[in-house]
C-alpha cells in the first residue's frame, strides 16, 4: 500500500468515527443514511485496497522481468564483444591472405613479363628435371625387370624345393621299407651283436665280429656266411642302392710275423672278405659295393672291445636325381 491509499484510509476512517458520534443526535433516517455512506466509502476502500494490491504485484513482475532483461543485455553485450574480437581476427587474416595473394599474382605476373633468361634458366631446370624422371623411370623398369626375373627364379627354386622335399620323403619311405625287410630277413640274429637301424636316410647294419670271424682271423664262418648271404639276399632287388661295407677293430695290436701288418689291414681284409661274399650269393652289382676298413679309430664303446670289432654295412640310397634337383 502506497502513501496516497494510507491517507485516504485514514480520513474515510476519521470521517466514520465522526459519524458514529454523531449518530446519537440524529433522526433513523439520517443515522441510516449515514450507515450507507459508510457502507459505501468501505466499499470503496477495499476497492481501492485491491487496486493497490493488484499495483504492488504488477510492480514486482515488472521489476522481475527487468533483473532478466538487465541480464540477457549483459549476455548479449558479452556476446558482442566476443562476436567483435571474432570479426576483427578474421579481418585480419582476410588482409594478410588477400595481401598474400596479391603478392603471389605479382610474383606471376612478373614471371610472365620475365627477361628471356630467366625464361630459359626456368626452361632450362625443367628440362633437367624432366630428364632425370625419365632415367629414374627407365631404372624403376629395369628393377621391375631384375625384380620378375628373380621371381621366376624364386618361384623355380620353389618347385625344385618341393621335387626335392617329395623326392627325400619317397626315399625316405624307401629306406624304412628296406629297413623293415633287412631286419624281418635278419631276425634270428637281431639282439645277438647284430643291430639295424635306420638314421640319417640310411640304413645301418652293424655286426659284431663274433658272427662272422674267429678271433684274429678275417675268413667268415659258416655261422657269419649264412648271416651274409641273407643280407645280400634281402637287399639284391634294389637297383639304386649302395653298399659301403666297413671293417672296424679294437686297440689290440696285431700280431706280428703274419700276414697282417696292423689294424688297419685287418679291418680292409675283413670287410673284403663280406664284400665277397655278398657278391657271390646275390645279384648284386658290384659298382655300387664298396669294401672300406677303419682300423681301430672310429669306436662305439671304449670300454667294450667286443662291440668295437665288428663290421658295419650301410645302405644308402642313390642320390644322383637329387643332386641334379640341386644343380
Amino acid at each position: 500500500m502506497n502513501g496516497t491509499t494510507k491517507s485516504n484510509f485514514t480520513t474515510l476512517s476519521t470521517a466514520a468515527m465522526m459519524a458514529v458520534v454523531m449518530v446519537a443526535c440524529v433522526p433513523a433516517r439520517k443515522y441510516e443514511e449515514a450507515n450507507q455512506r459508510i457502507r459505501t466509502m468501505q466499499a470503496e476502500v477495499d476497492a481501492a485496497n485491491a487496486k493497490a494490491r493488484d499495483a504492488q504485484a504488477a510492480l514486482e513482475d515488472i521489476r522481475s522481468r527487468d533483473e532478466v532483461n538487465t541480464k540477457r543485455v549483459g549476455e548479449l553485450q558479452r556476446d558482442t564483444a566476443v562476436l567483435g574480437n571474432s570479426l576483427r581476427q578474421m579481418t585480419g587474416q582476410y588482409d594478410r591472405i588477400n595481401a598474400l595473394n596479391n603478392e603471389l599474382l605479382d610474383k606471376y605476373n612478373k614471371l610472365l613479363a620475365g627477361q628471356g633468361s630467366e625464361n630459359r634458366k626456368l626452361l632450362s631446370d625443367l628440362e633437367a628435371l624432366r630428364l632425370d624422371m625419365m632415367n629414374r623411370e627407365d631404372s624403376l623398369n629395369a628393377l621391375g625387370s631384375r625384380v620378375a626375373e628373380k621371381q621366376a627364379a624364386l618361384a623355380d627354386t620353389e618347385a625344385r624345393l618341393a621335387a626335392l622335399q617329395a623326392e627325400l620323403e619317397s626315399k625316405d619311405q624307401a629306406m624304412k621299407a628296406l629297413k623293415d625287410r633287412v631286419s624281418a630277413a635278419l631276425t634270428g640274429f637281431e639282439g645277438k651283436g647284430l643291430t639295424v637301424e635306420q638314421r640319417n636316410g640310411r640304413v645301418y647294419v652293424s655286426m659284431e665280429n663274433k658272427l662272422l670271424f674267429p678271433s684274429g682271423s678275417y675268413a667268415v664262418d659258416a655261422k657269419g656266411r649264412d648271416l651274409i648271404v641273407k643280407l645280400a639276399k634281402a637287399v639284391e632287388g634294389e637297383k639304386d642302392l649302395n653298399v659301403l661295407v666297413e671293417g672296424h677293430t679294437d686297440t689290440d695290436k696285431v700280431q706280428p710275423g703274419g700276414t697282417l701288418k696292423d689294424n688297419w689291414d685287418l679291418s680292409v681284409m675283413r670287410a673284403t672278405s663280406v664284400v665277397r661274399i655278398m657278391q657271390e650269393s646275390s645279384r648284386m652289382d658290384p659298382v655300387r659295393i664298396t669294401a672300406a676298413g677303419r682300423g681301430e679309430y672310429i669306436p662305439v664303446d671304449r670300454n667294450d672291445k667286443a662291440k668295437n670289432r665288428r663290421i658295419e654295412i650301410i645302405l644308402a640310397p642313390d642320390l644322383k636325381e637329387l643332386y641334379d634337383l640341386v644343380k
